[in-house]
């Protein structure tokens, strides 16, 4: 009888809250990642993680250094369909830095776009896809250019393309800083 309750128990999938102790330095962030098959799938659509830990069957934490941006996406379903899509661009900081707390991720990060829903999410997947068409990573893009996205979406306002000449602009730029 005591075996069945544990055996149980070890089978159950885990919660998805924030992983707690896997690395205290404080220039990294920490970015919880979970897969459960028809419930919820949390993982990075674009990024550069430091390093991935598999913590077990089901959970992950992609590890980012200070300044990483990075692209988050939360679908959840339950018995009746899709229950939430949700992506995120963010960027990651220090401790020191101004930065949002956002479940899942320590210590917090910069939020530069927050799309929720079916239809935003898909319309930002497109320009992902876009910008990717073009050569570009989408990390290497400018924190600007995922903003002006963000505010757009907000604002339910014709959202605009990121061009090479957007790009080289913004390298340039970066290269004074």
């Amino acid at each position: 009888m005591k075996s069945a309750a544990l055996s149980t128990a070890a089978a159950s999938p885990p919660s998805p809250q924030p992983l707690a102790g896997l690395d205290e330095h404080g220039s990294l962030t920490h970015v919880s990642l979970i897969y459960i098959e028809q419930r919820i799938n949390v993982y990075l659509r674009f990024g550069r993680p430091v390093r991935t830990v598999q913590i077990d069957r089901w959970r992950r934490c992609a590890v980012l250094a200070s300044g990483a941006i990075f692209c988050r996406i939360r679908w959840e379903a339950n018995d009746y369909g899709t229950t939430r899509w949700q992506l995120m661009v963010m960027q990651a900081c220090t401790p020191l830095h101004v930065m949002q707390s956002v479940p899942g991720i320590r210590p917090g990060a910069r939020i530069l776009l927050h799309a929720e829903g079916e239809r935003q999410v898909r319309d930002v997947l497109a320009r992902i896809d876009s910008i990717e068409a073009q050569g570009i990573d989408a990390d290497d893009v400018s924190p600007a250019y995922w903003r002006t996205l963000g505010n757009r979406l907000a604002s339910r306002l014709p959202l605009p393309n990121y061009t090479a000449e957007r790009h080289a602009a913004w390298l340039k730029g970066r290269v004074l800083q």
